[in-house]
């Protein structure tokens, strides 16, 4: 069996079920949503709870699970560290471990055999191919993928107490995501009405927004956009996405220099996430923040514009 067959053999039907409940719950909540806003059923409370846990839920994604954790593009102090995980934990998005894996998979064969989420390799060309291309980067990927080896990509990550310890207690995140929204919509407001709905704003449909956030990133960022670098891949950075992705859409760049604490590498490109961390640099609360040099950024540049050179005879 070849590794991209282990990849892709169909799930458990107990993983299936629970992929379906992730997906269809956020979204009638969206439409719960939009039905109490059509009968004016939405207050302050609700929007804030929805953009504060939207925000911090995300930097958990963005900064916690990708860029800290996945990637070492820093080191945070012990309850920095901790905060980020848990909050990357109340996204929803799969443990900190498995979450790990599942992006060091796609990073280690991009848009190859092997990448649980390209929009490109074994798809046919044209646009039904495209398309198909799209939903399975999008969210159909996880319907099919299965964990790869944890040994190959998380070694690290399995000899970090933290790490699993956090990861261990995910089923209590999936609950907290939910109850954190209820109690503090009832807590502010006072009201049992303001408890349900802040659960649908602050709970559900945050969680459908940074679930297609974050799945527009694997889909629309190696489809449309720009690609300054010479790169293996079909990344891409789409500057519409910048502002709701927190800076994860600038994902050409990512791809080219993973490690890199900043996808955001000038201040024309808006990266909230990199921002941040450089703020908690300053602070003292990360260390050994990881960067390209404008060299390094020049060469690779260079060497995307620069043509290959020609073979020509001897003699």
């Amino acid at each position: 069996m070849t590794e991209n067959s282990a990849l892709t053999m169909p799930l458990s039907r107990t993983r299936k079920i629970s992929m379906l409940v992730l997906t269809i719950l956020p979204f009638a909540g969206l439409i719960a949503a939009v039905t109490l806003l059509w009968n004016e059923a939405v207050g302050w409370t609700d929007l804030v709870l929805f953009v504060g846990l939207y925000v911090v839920c995300g930097f958990g994604i963005t900064i916690g699970y990708h860029r800290m954790l996945t990637h070492h593009a820093f080191d945070a102090v012990a309850p920095l560290k901790a905060t980020l995980l848990v909050a990357g934990s109340l996204a929803l998005q799969g443990s900190a471990l498995d979450w790990a894996i599942d992006h060091r998979t796609h990073h280690a064969h991009s848009d190859k055999e092997g990448d649980p989420h390209s929009p490109h390799h074994g798809f046919a060309r044209g646009p039904l191919g495209a398309l198909r291309g799209l939903l399975h980067a999008h969210m159909g990927w996880m319907f099919r993928h299965n964990r790869s080896d944890q040994e190959r990509y998380a070694k690290d990550l399995l000899q970090d107490r933290m790490t699993m310890a956090v990861s261990r207690l995910f089923p209590l995140w999936a609950v907290l995501t939910f109850v954190v929204p209820f109690a503090l919509g009832g807590l502010l407001t006072m009201s049992w009405k303001g408890a349900v709905t802040g659960l649908v704003w602050g709970g559900l449909v945050r969680l459908f927004f940074n679930h297609h956030v974050t799945w527009s990133v694997n889909s629309i960022c190696h489809f449309f956009g720009k690609r300054p670098f010479a790169a293996s891949d079909q990344s891409t950075n789409n500057w519409l996405l910048a502002l709701p992705s927190l800076g994860e859409s600038w994902h050409h760049n990512h791809h080219v220099f993973p490690t890199s604490a900043f996808h955001g590498l000038s201040w024309r490109q808006v990266d909230l996430s990199g921002w941040m961390i450089a703020g908690w640099e300053k602070l003292g609360l990360v260390r050994n923040v990881r960067k390209p040099t404008a060299e390094q950024i020049g060469r690779k540049l260079a060497a995307a514009v620069t043509p290959p050179p020609v073979d020509r005879p001897a003699g």
